[in-house]
């Protein structure tokens, strides 16, 4: 199998011109909930992939085909805002969605039951021919939406993302993307810098930053 992407937890590799095998490198990532969540999702019209088999170490997804929002924001900056305000967008929509009962709460249980997806960032969403889709649920649960918002702001915040018109850009983009939704995160941003600071997969620039976000 040819492996055509990297996350930090999971590796894609393509089966065939229509699909995708998302396989998680440790024992006991994978779970149903995640394509429970995708399909469900996609039968309430959310932009996701197409989940064909899931496995024991992942699934078999619809495969995509298009830049991600973070390799269209590197290769054409001028798009900044308006790829931001697109982000804002995806979470406005996701939070109109009602979380099924069996979706687990995230940030404490608030009585909120909104879908959050708790890492929706430039690089989980893809720019295909039919728009926007969002990949990677792993740490989607129910909640409150300021939380997600607060978690999207916390790691575009924090990335390490090379190029100097990327680094100039961040306001901009954290502004356009928090232009584009209606949750204030304001009041979830320490608790989403304290559970984004207990990520293992951390890099040391990213973890220095939210170390003095941390400390305001």
């Amino acid at each position: 199998m040819e492996l055509i992407a990297q996350g930090r937890e999971a590796d894609v590799f393509a089966l065939d011109e229509s699909r995708v095998l998302r396989r998680y490198r440790h024992d006991g990532r994978q779970t149903d909930l995640e394509p429970r969540l995708m399909a469900h999702l996609a039968e309430c019209g959310y932009p996701v992939p197409k989940v064909y088999e899931v496995t024991d170490t992942g699934m078999v997804l619809e495969r995509l085909t298009g830049p991600t929002m973070l390799e269209a924001l590197a290769q054409h900056p001028w798009r900044l805002r308006d790829l931001g305000r697109m982000l804002g967008g995806l979470l406005d929509r996701l939070h109109l969605l009602s979380a099924p009962a069996w979706l687990p709460q995230r940030f404490g249980t608030t009585g909120d039951d909104r879908v959050l997806h708790l890492d929706l960032h430039p690089g989980n969403v893809i720019l295909t021919g039919r728009g926007p889709v969002v990949i990677d649920w792993s740490n989607a649960g129910a909640g409150d939406p300021a939380a997600d918002v607060a978690m999207t702001m916390v790691t575009v915040g924090s990335a390490d993302v090379p190029g100097l018109a990327a680094r100039l850009g961040r306001g901009l983009l954290l502004r356009a993307i928090q232009g584009g939704c209606g949750a204030d995160p304001t009041p979830r941003v320490q608790e989403a810098v304290q559970a984004k600071l207990a990520d293992p997969n951390l890099i040391t620039t990213e973890a220095a930053w939210l170390r003095r976000r941390a400390a305001v």
